[in-house]
Order: C-alpha cells, then structure tokens, then sequence
C-alpha cells in the first residue's frame, strides 16, 4: 500500500530542554524516513524522547538541531496536514460530537465542511452520536472523535501519543482494529506511541525503537507478518520477542554502565 518513497523525513534531530540550570537531552541525532502511507510505531521506555519526536513532527517543539520535513519542505510549526491524537483526547468540551470534527474544515472555510464531517462522522461509527457532548461519551467514543477531526481536517500525517493507553482491554483491542480500517481506507500515514510491543507488533509496518538517556533511535525494524494478524501465533510471538529482547538488553546494559 505504501508508496516506497521518502515522504516524512527526519534528519539529525537533537532536542535539548533547559530546566533551571540543568541542560536534558531529549533526543540525539535521530534519523528516520518514514513512506507515505506507512504504519510505524516507536516504542521505548520512559523518558526515550518518543512524545518529544512526535511533538516536533507535529511543529509543536523546534529542534535544537537538525530539521524534519515533509515532501522536502522543513516543519517550522503546526500544519493541518499533520493531526495529534493524544491519550488524553483533547476534545473542545463545550462543543458536540458534530462541531468537534467540523472545526478543522471551518476553520479552513472549505466547502466540503460538511460533506467531511459526515463522512468521517460515519467511518468511526458515530453518526447516532453527532449532538452528544464529550461528557456523555465513553473513552473510546472519545478517541474516535478525536481521529476523526483530525482526518476530517485532511491531514497526510496521524501522529498518536499512546492513544489507547486509557482504555480498557476489550475497548482498545476494538479500536485497534477499527485503526487499522480506516488506515486500510484512507492510507493515511501513521507514527503512533506506544509502551505495549504487542500493540506495535499487531498494528505496524515497521517498529522504531528507542532507547533513553538520551533519547536515541536503537533499531527500526520491519513487521513482515501478513494481516489480520494473530496475538498467539509462533510467528507472531518470535517478532514480539525480538522486539522485547531489544528493549531489555538496552536497559540492562545501562545497569551494568551505572553500577560499574
């Protein structure tokens, strides 16, 4: 489905906070390429620098050093060809269901304003729900809304920061599948947080993982498993292995480096 051509380019990126006196580097000399319409997920613990990646992808944060582009052109801050999705949904309160996904495209003036939010209303299966308010809806409900602003607002790019950690397990495990639908009939491209190497086995194409202190991409890795994909299957569990087996032996290593 992906077009094999850079797309979303991520070139030498280091990121460093100050805080009092204290210098923190959150990111050093990232490199990634990512094609249109690709699946990816970045995984790594706490503190690896995964939200702050995604939060320059999005023009949020200004790198201290390097640049991110798209089709070339360097992000210099937010665009509506990129959209956020947050853990904790990030819905206008005070707006309905309908008003929440029609805010981009007004915004915008667009013409099809409406025609777009009906669609994409419909694609997340809440047309019944269009004149609720965030408060009467549950947590998944809620992230629905969420994806569907954003690809209302016709961004290229869905950026997901652990969009399913909040959710129960039956609830997660539906939307999963539901993303990969819409990500099956918009081929959107995809960079999505996540902590669960189950989660980045059973929904990517490719898995970046990255390690902390500072925030460094260790190894991307390509899923080559055919979808639908099965959670208890041997091949399955061999790449969900590799995956973890990369993780855990760079936090060992530097246990080993802080205890010599």
């Amino acid at each position: 489905m992906a077009e094999r051509r850079p797309f979303l380019r991520i070139n030498d990126v280091s990121k460093t906070f100050t805080i009092g006196e204290e210098r923190i580097e959150a990111l050093h000399h990232a490199d990634l390429i990512i094609n249109k319409g690709e699946f990816v997920c970045l995984i790594g613990a706490s503190g690896c620098g995964k939200s702050t990646l995604l939060r320059i992808i999005a023009g949020f944060e200004q790198p201290t050093s390097g640049d991110v582009r798209v089709h070339d052109a360097p992000i210099t801050g937010p665009g509506s060809d990129r959209g956020m999705v947050f853990q904790d949904y990030a819905l206008f309160p005070w707006m309905t269901v309908r008003q929440n996904i029609a805010f981009g495209p007004k915004q915008k003036n667009s013409k099809n304003a409406e025609a777009l939010t009906d669609e994409y209303l419909n694609m997340v299966g809440l047309t019944k729900f269009a004149d609720r308010y965030p408060y009467q809806l549950s947590g998944g409900m809620k992230q629905r809304v969420a994806i569907a602003r954003v690809l209302a607002n016709e961004a290229h790019i869905l950026l997901m920061d652990e969009p399913f950690g909040a959710l129960d397990a039956l609830t997660r495990e539906q939307l999963q599948d539901e993303l990969l639908e819409i990500w099956a009939r918009t081929h959107v491209t995809i960079l999505f947080v996540t902590h669960s190497v189950e989660e980045a086995t059973l929904l990517s194409d490719r898995v970046v993982v990255m390690t902390a202190g500072p925030g460094r991409i260790e190894s991307d890795n390509r899923v080559a498993l055919p979808r639908p994909r099965d959670v208890s299957a041997a091949d399955f569990n061999a790449v969900r292995r590799n995956l973890t087996e990369r993780l855990t032996s760079h936090v060992a290593r530097r246990q080993l480096k802080t205890a010599a």
